[in-house]
């Protein structure tokens, strides 16, 4: 009887687990703390310096098309968890996005990291901000950068004004490139 029961166990707790993987539609999406990204007119972005023509997913939802103008001046930051820079600016990326508004969309590129470990840092450090998923690092490699962090201002119409290489040293610094190479007073 002990060995029916316990062959009756074992036979519920295997078909309960071979149950939770395997799901019909796919894999389950985990609720994301980061916004979704913004919706970008159908217009393809141009200027005379553009960022490489790559879409990311948004764990948020949406998609970052970096081949389409924006529709407002943009700030795309380049970050993974596992910087310490930028794990020091991000907080301040947060406070931009919070005092643009509609003035300036504020999106980050999640660069060769993974996403539960970009989600687990975002939540931790209040940052809720549309960021697009690159894992494999593949916009970094277009860029010809391998260090973190980078921070690119792109015109309404999707041109690369301006290029910050490294951190920003304070929220006050951030604001002064938006104003200066984007022509937002914040």
């Amino acid at each position: 009887m002990r060995r029916l029961l316990a062959g009756l166990t074992a036979a519920v707790l295997l078909s309960a687990c071979a149950a939770d993987t395997e799901n019909p539609d796919g894999p389950v999406q985990m609720e994301s703390t980061l916004s979704a990204c913004p919706e970008q007119p159908g217009e393809p972005a141009r200027g005379a310096a553009l960022m490489p023509a790559l879409a990311f997913d948004c764990p948020g939802g949406g998609t970052l098309d970096l081949s389409r103008a924006p529709g407002v001046p943009t700030v795309v930051n380049l970050w993974g968890s596992w910087c310490a820079p930028c794990r020091e600016e991000l907080p301040m990326f947060q406070e931009l996005a919070n005092s643009a508004g509609e003035q300036v969309h504020v999106i980050g590129v999640i660069s060769k990291d993974g996403v539960p470990q970009a989600e687990s840092f975002a939540s931790d450090a209040g940052v809720v901000f549309p960021s697009a998923f690159d894992g494999e690092g593949e916009l970094m490699a277009e860029l010809g950068i391998n260090v973190l962090p980078h921070t690119y201002f792109l015109d309404a119409g999707g041109a690369l004004v301006h290029t910050q290489v490294g951190p920003v040293a304070s929220a006050d610094e951030l604001r002064g490139l938006v104003a200066e190479h984007l022509g937002v007073q914040l």
